[in-house]
């Protein structure tokens, strides 16, 4: 199994979604709100960032305890199977807030991109996106 810089895929779609403008042109009077747009952009890939981070630290964690259940069992002694229950409960605990920290990387996915394309429908004047 390799390991990936869970970062990276976040960082790629951070740099088609930014918001850079030509050094000369008019000031339109959403430039305010655009900002604005744009801080909240900026904070929410930090936070897809950082729940990334956490969902590659639980899953490494999980690695390394099974690599431990792995040796314990094999190593057949009766101390070490009885490590294996805890072991195996810390590994549950871990899937499940993967689980958790996905559902609300997906939640907070969809929302951003729903207040995004309202957002762009806005500015348009109230044109309905193409399907």
């Amino acid at each position: 199994m390799t390991s990936r810089d869970s970062s990276s895929g976040a960082e790629s779609s951070m740099d088609y979604f930014s918001h850079e403008s030509p050094t000369k042109r008019t000031v339109p009077a959403t430039a305010v709100f655009d900002q604005d747009e744009e801080a909240d952009d900026s904070e929410l890939w930090d936070q897809f960032n950082r729940r990334f981070s956490e969902v590659q630290s639980l899953l490494d964690r999980n690695r390394s305890l099974i690599q431990q259940v792995n040796d314990n069992h094999r190593s057949r002694i009766a101390d070490n199977m009885v490590k294996n229950v805890a072991l195996i409960q810390e590994i549950n605990g871990n899937i499940s807030k993967v689980v958790s920290l996905y559902s609300d990387l997906s939640s907070n996915f969809s929302t951003f991109f729903h207040h995004h394309n309202a957002c762009k429908n806005a500015e348009d004047g109230g044109a309905e996106p193409d399907n």
